[in-house]
């Protein structure tokens, strides 16, 4: 059984998540009134997400990028009864119109829920990153099984083959994820520095409150008798 973790408000970085250095404070009321919208184009204000329950909210770079294809293919896996004991909201937001929503999904098999930020209202007032900063200490992503090489010429081949070829959003927004709610509180934050710079989805859960231990990894479990 995963251990419970109190809810802490604070960016972590690859360099400081050893040591949770709380650097950075968002305010939810400077985005509650920003629009998303839904697979058929309906909007919602985003406050709708966190009002009433605890949310655990990722926005990705954009659907074409590869790594955050690949982190939602895990998201999947996520079980439906660890969210309702938590009494947790899992969801995604992109970048892209709304109409690219379905075939990211269809190819992910993602069914929770998903919104998108067009305009990157959220993205821009929350202060998200629109340029990749790398560093040597970073740590591979867990979720991320393809190379940079190979990532990106799976995500070119998407654009090209897509019904409306174009990049699904800006190409150098980067993404994040908060956990927040019921009402403005804020738990938790992370900004990603790049594209392989995602928060492990078992200790983001963990921290909003899921008790599941989960595990991601592809690895056949060996059994020890």
């Amino acid at each position: 059984m995963a251990e419970v973790v109190s809810p802490i408000t604070r960016q972590v970085t690859k360099e400081n998540r050893g040591n949770r250095i709380s650097s950075v404070d968002i305010r939810l009321e400077d985005v509650e009134d920003c629009l998303i919208y839904d697979r058929h184009g309906l909007s919602i204000p985003f406050k709708k997400l966190y009002q009433d329950r605890k949310s655990v909210i990722i926005f990705v770079r954009n659907f074409l990028c590869y790594s955050c294809k690949e982190y939602v293919d895990d998201l999947t896996k996520v079980p439906r009864e660890a969210l309702e004991d938590a009494d947790i909201r899992l969801i995604v937001i992109g970048q892209s119109a709304h109409h690219h929503i379905e075939p990211f999904c269809s190819l992910t098999g993602y069914h929770y829920e998903i919104y998108v930020d067009p305009e990157r209202c959220i993205y821009q007032k929350l202060g998200m990153k629109r340029e990749e900063k790398f560093t040597d200490s970073a740590n591979p992503s867990p979720h991320v099984k393809s190379g940079v090489f190979m990532g990106q010429m799976k995500s070119i081949w998407r654009a090209m083959t897509s019904p409306a070829f174009d990049f699904q959003g800006d190409l150098h927004q980067q993404g994040g994820a908060i956990i927040a709610g019921p009402g403005s509180q804020v738990h938790f934050s992370h900004f990603d520095m790049n594209r392989l710079d995602h928060m492990p989805i078992a200790w983001l859960l963990q921290l909003a409150g899921v008790q599941q231990t989960l595990n991601f990894s592809d690895k056949p479990k060996i059994i020890h008798v």
